[in-house]
């Protein structure tokens, strides 16, 4: 089994600190190449490790009668719904650029297969890994087909029961055990209640072998941190340059703004989570200083003093014996004078003998 796998320049690992945020920017580029590049840079300066298109062979993808049908809405790039589709569609000539600009900005592209002929299309382009939809979460077919091209796949699993997901796991892991199960509610957006991100350790422990990450489809920034931190090593998140704009995924989409923060907060959770072992840091020692304490002489206390509890008093400032070691000092002798708040310390105290 695969515990991790290679995407481009970056190594994703089931159980490494790093994590791989993908920026999916689906149909938001509306048709637009320029719009598109501009998708792929602002994300790239929002520092995502890879941006996701998607990619359908309409003609072949959807029933006549879904094709003609009528679609004109706000939402709507032409008067059916397959006019709609395939103003949204790129071509050969535009993956090949957007490839190659992708390539220029150090940014990994990748995109979703709906169909056999687009899985087909984006293997000629030699994409370094594919996604597949919810929606195909029970389409064994594709799913093995896809599995085939041996690149590592991204399977959203939303809308599905865990003998779906298993089910998904037992076609792909004998042919390609490159695979990273994505929780996913398939809600646009989704709602908090609904996203189960307790599912990601419900992965991780049925499936160990494999990367396990989140797609996420809620508005905000913060889930995905939680995602991170349950085991989640990769996270799609939705991407737009402006929620307003006409298609039906903007309004859940991140901006640069929120995209940008988010990824910030995942780096700074990599950092944060640490390594589990307790340490004491550098940073600590000055502040401990002041507020951790010491044992003083709670008043003066001749040569020859038998010490008390009433003799010993606990105070700040942290440069002396700690507190834990109060039962080591009463009952000890005096050597010495002790002026009131002196510092205890063991040279200066002997046996009762």
């Amino acid at each position: 089994m695969a515990r991790s796998f290679r995407v481009g320049n970056t190594v994703i690992s089931r159980d490494g600190p790093g994590c791989f945020v993908v920026a999916e920017i689906g149909h938001n580029h509306q048709g637009s190449l320029e719009k598109a590049k501009e998708l792929f840079r602002r994300a790239k300066e929002c520092g995502v490790n890879a941006v996701k298109l998607q990619k359908r062979d309409n003609r072949s993808l959807y029933t006549g009668d879904i094709y003609n049908m009528p679609y004109n809405h706000e939402n709507s790039f032409g008067p059916t719904y397959g006019a709609h589709r395939e103003a949204l569609e790129f071509g050969y000539d535009e993956y090949t650029e957007l490839k190659r600009y992708s390539g220029e900005l150090g940014l990994t592209m990748f995109a979703t297969a709906f169909d056999f002929a687009s899985a087909d299309f984006l293997a000629k382009l030699e994409m370094p890994a594919y996604k597949t939809a919810s929606g195909d979460l029970k389409n064994t077919p594709l799913l093995r087909h896809i599995a085939e091209i041996g690149r590592p796949v991204f399977v959203s699993t939303g809308g599905g029961t865990m003998e779906d997901v298993q089910r998904a796991y037992d076609t792909i892991m004998p042919v390609n055990s490159q695979l990273c199960l994505l929780q996913c509610t398939a809600s646009y957006p989704v709602e908090a209640e609904e996203m189960n991100l307790r599912v990601v350790t419900t992965y991780k422990k049925r499936f160990p072998g494999i990367v396990v990450g989140l797609s996420d489809h809620q508005n905000g920034i913060a889930m995905a941190v939680v995602a991170y931190a349950l085991g989640a090593r990769v996270i799609e998140k939705h991407f737009t340059l402006n929620r307003a704009w006409k298609g039906t995924d903007h309004a859940f989409s991140l901006e640069p703004i929120g995209m940008r923060k988010m990824v910030r907060d995942l780096r700074r959770t990599e950092a944060a989570l640490g390594d589990g072992v307790k340490r004491i840091y550098q940073s600590e020692e000055k502040p401990l200083f002041k507020m951790a304490k010491k044992l003083v002489a709670a008043r003066s206390l001749p040569v020859g003093h038998v010490l008390t509890r009433e003799d010993i008093a606990i105070k700040s400032p942290n440069d002396g014996l700690p507190p834990y070691e109060i039962e080591q000092v009463i009952g000890k002798v005096t050597i010495r004078l002790l002026d009131e708040d002196q510092t205890i310390s063991f040279d200066d105290l002997r046996e009762d003998r």
